[in-house]
């Protein structure tokens, strides 16, 4: 087993340090929240004062953080001048591609392998160990990192160089913000028509509408399986989480040149949801909106 610092212990990154506390590693937790701290105390993990005293001595350091600016200040001040010479590094935040990239020119610049490791799954995922990671990085690092991921997942996927699991990551999520989307619109379409709910789903999920969105995420209270949904759209993937990747994508599009009228679209309904009544909800309580 190793020794493992852990920095970022938010909804999905106490969960991924739990797990890999569950399977015997020691991982030395880091987070400026107090309570954060005691839950992964509470999960098997050793808080520790600092980042700096997290990383000290770890074989990996993984981070679990907000956006870019976030990561690139804590390799900068912290895991790039204090990580041992033989660790690899594990970023499992979503962020920028560009970010992503410079982070890995400056770990290499410093002798030390590192890897983009954004996940799929939400919080129920992180907690059951059952997330998938798609990674980017070289062949050597991704050997280094795939152990330590396939403790807190069920698939971990080498999408590719540095930066190709972000890339990966925001054209999933892109994706999947429009089909929800669409998904909200037709079963909002469904009711006003007098179409039994339940039937639609029946039929969607077996025909050429299924999607993930419709079989694992249903939008629709008490239709498919659980989801947030039944729990009145709290817990699951906040809708301002979705917005941040689906401006992401869009940031990407630009710089390549690429067209993305669907994501623009899926955007515009997530910033009116995400900043009015959807502030706290998942993202599937679009619908509510859409009804309107």
């Amino acid at each position: 087993m190793a020794r493992i610092a852990f920095i970022g212990l938010g909804n999905m990154g106490g969960g991924m340090a739990a797990n890999l506390a569950k399977h015997g590693h020691d991982v030395r937790a880091f987070d400026l929240s107090a309570e954060a701290l005691d839950r992964a105390k509470k999960a098997g993990c050793l808080p520790a004062e600092s980042a700096n005293a997290a990383i000290e001595g770890a074989e990996a350091v993984i981070t679990m953080l907000p956006a870019g600016r976030h990561v690139e200040a804590v390799y900068t001040d912290n895991i790039l001048p204090h990580a041992d010479a033989g660790a690899i590094l594990i970023d499992c935040s979503t962020i920028d591609v560009a970010t992503a990239r410079r982070v890995a020119d400056a770990a290499a610049a410093h002798g030390l392998a590192a890897v983009d490791a954004p996940v799929s799954g939400g919080i129920a995922a992180a907690n059951a160990g059952a997330l998938t990671f798609m990674v980017g990085g070289s062949e050597a690092a991704f050997s280094r990192a795939e152990p330590f991921l396939s403790d807190m997942g069920k698939a971990v996927i080498h999408a590719g160089a540095g930066g190709a699991g972000q890339a990966a990551k925001i054209c999933n999520n892109m994706m999947l913000g429009a089909t929800m989307v669409a998904t909200c619109e037709s079963f909002a379409l469904a009711e006003k028509l007098g179409l039994d709910l339940q039937k639609l789903f029946d039929i969607a999920s077996v025909s050429s509408g299924q999607s993930w969105s419709i079989t694992s995420y249903c939008p629709v209270p008490g239709v498919g399986p659980e989801t947030p949904a039944d729990r009145d759209y709290q817990g699951g993937f906040a809708a301002a989480l979705m917005l941040k990747d689906l401006k992401l994508a869009l940031e990407a599009a630009a710089s390549v040149g690429a067209q993305t009228p669907m994501a623009a679209r899926a955007e515009e309904l997530y910033t009116r949801f995400a900043n009015g009544e959807g502030a706290t909800l998942d993202f599937s309580g679009i619908i509510r909106m859409l009804k309107r």
